[in-house]
C-alpha cells in the first residue's frame, strides 16, 4: 500500500523551528516530485513549498521564503520540511504529496497522486 507519512509537528513560540518529516512507504520517493501544503481552519488549502525528484530544484510561497527550506533524502526515502522564524500565522495542518508526473513540482495541490494524513502545527506564545 502506497503511503506517506507526516511528522514533526507540534506548539512552537513565535520565533521557533520545527523540521516536518515525509516519509514514503509502499514506493520510493525517488520518482516523485513533493510538495509541502498547509491548511488553517476557515481557510483554503495553499503550496508551501515544492522540490523536484533529484532534489536539485525547489519552489517556494512567498510567504515562507527565506524561513522555510526543503530538501529530501532519497536514500531514506524522507523529505523534510525545515521551518524557521515561525510566526503565528503558520498555524496550520501540513501535508506532503506526491506527483508522479512532473520532474519538478507544483504549489497547486491538483497535480498531486498521493497524499499524507497532515501533521499539525501551532505558532503560540
Amino acid at each position: 500500500q502506497l503511503q506517506l507519512v507526516e511528522s514533526g509537528g507540534g506548539l512552537v513560540q513565535p520565533g521557533g523551528s520545527l523540521r516536518l518529516s515525509c516519509a514514503a512507504s509502499g514506493f520510493t520517493l525517488d520518482y516523485y516530485a513533493i510538495g509541502w501544503f498547509r491548511q488553517a481552519p476557515g481557510k483554503e488549502r495553499e503550496g508551501v513549498s515544492c522540490i523536484s525528484r533529484s532534489g536539485g530544484s525547489t519552489n517556494y510561497a512567498g510567504s515562507v521564503k527565506g524561513r522555510f527550506t526543503i530538501f529530501r533524502d532519497n536514500a531514506k526515502n524522507t523529505v523534510y520540511l525545515q521551518m524557521n522564524n515561525l510566526k503565528p500565522e503558520d498555524t496550520a495542518v501540513y501535508y506532503c504529496a506526491a506527483d508522479s508526473d512532473s520532474r519538478y513540482g507544483t504549489l497547486s495541490s491538483e497535480y498531486y497522486d498521493y497524499w499524507g494524513q497532515g501533521t499539525q502545527v501551532t505558532v503560540s506564545s
